[in-house]
Parts: structure tokens; sequence; C-alpha cells
């Protein structure tokens, strides 16, 4: 049996963003990973003022939610003390014994490996994935680091790309100042701002217990197409001149039954008297809107009459629709993750110009 390749990517991840993807892609193209484990950190040594983990957690799944190979891991995030590399890879070592592990880096990290915990012995446990930076030191410093770690039994791997000049940093500041931040992918950027990240004003009031119930109740798909839905409404909204606030609390909730199982969205229908409509029964892709505003106000505690029936009909519309209710109906349609389908492009051109 061939061995499997593993990559490795850990950091803070705060936020993640398409550089880490792109950085992710190139290196499994490189050495033909069969997976690459994306390890966000709980407690780093070296870092400080860092996000809830909780919170980098939902950012990390909600943004890979469509890619395959990057495949999530809490193992940094719930051991206990202070997180070091070397602890990890033996650990993955222990859980995959017949694996080879590649360690990705940028070339900058190639300077600070000495500072690691037992580096001797990381440098025996895994090859590293050096990927280019474009804020590199001297090229010469790194060639001679590397050639220095190389002959203590390092194996380093060049991958093959073009430099991502973008920095978590600069995002967090963008997004703090309102300002576009074009390499974070959309659903983190939602989840910031609904959160209360980085220093913006929450947009939920209540954000902390409502995403947490989400992300609990949703499939991580789920959950990543709502964050998707909220975007696009909140742009439909203050495109068109809709109330953005209760645009995003929709669309936040409009799927929040979505994931439940039949029997149960049934038996809430045919006690509260949601519908008697045989073929609604007997569809959960058709009944969660129902069951969905149901439980935005149990639930979630909404009480406005105009979130609530625009989430009863996001599905299937209806007669006389508000503008609130075709905002959320159009996001749920059109959203940027949304899946291919023959007249996509032009409904999210025409929505730009009329809801």
């Amino acid at each position: 049996m061939a061995k499997e390749h593993i990559g490795i990517m850990g950091g803070t991840l705060d936020p993640i963003h398409e550089g880490h993807i792109r950085m992710a892609r190139a290196a499994a193209k490189t050495v033909r990973l069969d997976r690459i484990i994306m390890l966000p950190t709980g407690n780093p040594p070296h870092k400080t003022n860092i996000s809830p983990a909780e919170d980098r957690w939902r950012m990390l799944c909600a943004a890979t939610a469509k890619e395959p190979m990057l495949e999530p891991s809490r193992m940094e995030m719930d051991r206990e003390g202070v997180i070091y590399t070397v602890d990890t890879l033996r650990e993955i070592q222990q859980q995959n014994p017949k694996a080879e592990l590649y360690y990705m880096i940028g070339s900058d990290t190639l300077l600070d490996l000495k500072n690691w915990r037992n580096y001797e012995q990381v440098l025996t446990m895994c090859r590293f994935l050096v990927c280019p930076r474009p804020w590199d030191a001297s090229p010469e410093e790194i060639t001679e680091e590397r050639k220095r770690l190389t002959a203590m039994g390092g194996k380093f791997i060049s991958v093959d790309m073009e430099p991502v000049d973008v920095a978590s940093s600069e995002l967090r500041k963008a997004l703090c100042e309102d300002k576009p931040a074009p390499h974070l992918p959309v659903v983190c950027a939602t989840y910031a701002r609904l959160a209360g990240l980085y220093g913006i004003a929450p947009h939920l009031d209540r954000a902390e217990e409502w995403l947490g119930k989400l992300f609990a109740d949703l499939t991580v798909k789920r959950f990543a197409h709502t964050l998707a839905v909220t975007h696009t409404a909140r742009q439909l909204a203050m495109l068109h001149g809709v109330d953005v606030k209760k645009a995003e609390v929709a669309a936040v909730l409009h799927d929040c039954a979505k994931c439940m199982p039949l029997k149960e969205m049934q038996a809430i229908c045919r006690e509260h008297s949601l519908t008697d409509d045989p073929a609604v029964l007997e569809s959960g892709a058709l009944m969660h809107s129902l069951v969905g505003a149901y439980l935005a106000s149990e639930k979630y505690g909404v009480e406005d009459p105009d979130i609530l029936h625009a989430i009863a009909n996001h599905t299937t519309g209806c007669a006389e629709m508000t503008r609130l209710d075709m905002v959320v109906y159009l996001a749920d349609k059109i959203e940027p993750t949304r899946d291919p389908y023959p007249t996509l492009d032009r409904v999210r051109m025409l929505a730009q110009l009329s809801l």
C-alpha cells in the first residue's frame, strides 16, 4: 500500500485568507498531497491578542467548506498549555504511522526555525514545503540558513508559485476601517462583521449566541452558505434602500431549520399549525422555510414580523412580496459561493438593477 502524503498548515489563521488557500493548493500540486490538515493554533508561544479560537475555527471551516482536500483540525486548539509544533507532529505521526508528513512554511520562516522548540527533532519528523513570500529577508540569508538546516538533516522542497502579497494583519486593519479586503473570503469577512472581530462593532446584537447555535445546528457547507447569503443580502439592501439590519438578521437565520430531520420539522408544523399542505409536509426543502421562521421566533427571539415573513417565504416566494422578502429570496439564489445554474449570471446582473 502506497504511503499517504499529508500536508500540514499551522498558524493562528486569524483570519484564514486566500493566500493560505493558494499556498495549500500549490503545495498539494508540487508533491501530490492526499490531504492537508489545517491547524489553527490555540495558545501560540509567540503571538498575543489573537481572536478567540472558536471564531477562528468557524471562519476556517466556512472558508474551506468547498475545498475537499483541506481538512480543518482542532488538534492544537483543544490541547492544553502552550502549543509547540514538535508535539503536534508527534501526535500526527502516532495517528498516521505510515504517512509522509509535509509541513508548509513561508520562506521567511526558514530564518525562524532555529527558535522553534526542539527544532533539531522537528527537522527529522517532516519535510518542509517552502512557499515564497514577497517580504522575504535577503535571498542570500535565506539560502545560507537553508543550507545549514539541510546539513542538520532537514529536507526542504520549494513550492512553485507566485508570492502571495497578503498579510492577515492588513486584512484585519481593512475590516476595522470598513475598507475592502479583496483577499479575504466573503464568508470570513461576513463572520468578522457579524461577530464584531478586529475592532468592528458587531452587526448582530446576540452574535456569540446566534453564531454558536447556527454552527452547531448546520453542516459546515450550510453554515458557509448562510454567511454568503448574509453578505449578499446586505449588499442588495444597501443598493435598493432596504433596512440593512433586518436584511442581515433574516439572512443569518433563513436556513436555521435546514438541517433538521424531516420528522422533527413535520412535528413542529403539525403542532403549531404552520401548514397542512401535504406537498409541503413531505418536502424538507420547502418546509424548512416555515419551520425556520418558527425557530427564529421561538429559539432566537426574533419578534419583527417583517423578518419572520422574509424567512418563511425565502424558498417559495409569495404573492405581493415585500422588498425585504425579495432581498432575502434573491440573496439565497445568487450568493457568491452558489453552484452554477443556467441563469445565475443573468439573475445576478438583474438583481443589481431591480429587485
